[in-house]
């Protein structure tokens, strides 16, 4: 599939969960070509999780032939980064689509890939909790690292490294948020590490990593960038979307800005929206990317038909934002935007 000629896009259907992705994802030769589509049925499905897809084959499926047909006449779809990891010694640098990490996270992740345990919970559709169980036993037996850190930007030290995950999505390991303001719009990799605190302690603060929280506590860090290269003291388990890659002291990971293509949309559904309807339901919208809208302003003018809205108040939106320079939405004096207002 991968080197099918020609200019016309190859549609790829991924039926799996996480590890499945990965391996496709790598297979793939020409980005530009293929149109990416994913009907979860592994045990984490962090990747359909992440990017919110349909839990369904049914409504997977529904969604995916609706962005092949939008792809065939001409509309732009969603497309989203990827990240790239390299090591010394490797032979070909591996593209993940969730993360890439060491330490804690990839030692979880290499006994999760022959745990007797997940077999069981897998039975159960428990096998998330695989993760956790695994995290707990690894924490206390794995030895820490120090580590240094360059980045475009500078450098800095992680000394008794715990983990250190680069992030494409905000969570891994069925379901942590490693990065929780991690975007795959954004062209930038976050670095989630734990460093310098006692083991015994780090055990404490797992329901705060769980939780999203740990952004506000010693010892946790997350840094935004384009690149990061690590150098260990000592070798460290490397993973990438969970599957094992070597155990490294030098890796560097990267971003690669928009590189795929999805057969599927984005929804704010899930997500703690601003915007409610009028018996105070949540608002939800789907995300739509590059559709432009083009009009001979000679025959017609496009105009909203939804509602009505007056001349006064639209005037009095664009002085809010020309000549006010506001952002608050109580110096509007109509209210239709009331609902956004904080």
């Amino acid at each position: 599939i991968s080197r099918v000629k020609g200019e016309e896009p190859v549609y790829l259907l991924v039926v799996g969960g996480d590890g499945t992705i990965n391996e496709v994802l790598n297979g793939i030769t020409d980005f530009d070509k293929v149109r990416f589509g994913v009907i979860p049925t592994g045990s984490g499905n962090d990747f359909g999780r992440n990017l919110k897809l349909p839990k369904t084959p049914k409504e997977s499926l529904r969604e995916i032939c609706a962005c092949i047909r939008k792809d065939q006449r001409g509309e732009a779809l969603y497309r989203i980064d990827l990240g790239q990891v390299s090591w010394e010694g490797c032979e070909k640098p591996r593209i993940f689509g969730i993360s890439s990490g060491l330490g804690l996270d990839a030692l979880v992740c290499k006994k999760a890939l022959h745990s007797r345990l997940k077999q069981v919970l897998n039975r159960f559709h428990l096998g998330k909790l695989t993760y956790l169980a695994l995290t707990v036993q690894s924490l206390f037996t794995m030895e820490t690292a120090n580590a240094k850190v360059v980045t475009e930007h500078g450098g800095y030290i992680l000394p008794k490294m715990i983990f250190a995950a680069a992030m494409n999505l905000p969570a891994e390991g069925g379901g942590v948020p490693m990065a929780p303001h991690a975007s795959v719009q954004d062209g930038l990799l976050s670095l989630g590490s734990a460093s310098g605190i006692a083991k015994w302690q780090t055990f404490f603060l797992l329901p705060f990593l769980v939780a999203a929280k740990q952004e506000h506590i010693n010892g946790f860090t997350i840094r935004n960038e384009k690149g990061f290269r690590l150098i260990l003291d000592k070798p460290m388990v490397l993973h990438a979307d969970g599957e094992y890659c070597a155990d490294v002291t030098r890796v560097e990971f990267r971003c690669l800005e928009k590189k795929l293509w999805l057969l599927h949309e984005q929804s704010t559904e899930g997500e703690k929206v601003r915007p409610v309807w009028e018996d105070g339901t949540p608002a939800y919208t789907i995300k739509k990317f590059g559709v432009v809208n083009r009009y001979d302003l000679r025959k017609e003018f496009p105009a909203m038909t939804l509602r009505r809205t007056a001349l006064k108040s639209a005037m009095d939106e664009i002085l809010w934002i020309w000549q006010k320079k506001s952002n608050n939405i109580h110096d509007l004096h109509s209210h239709i935007w009331d609902s956004w207002a904080d």
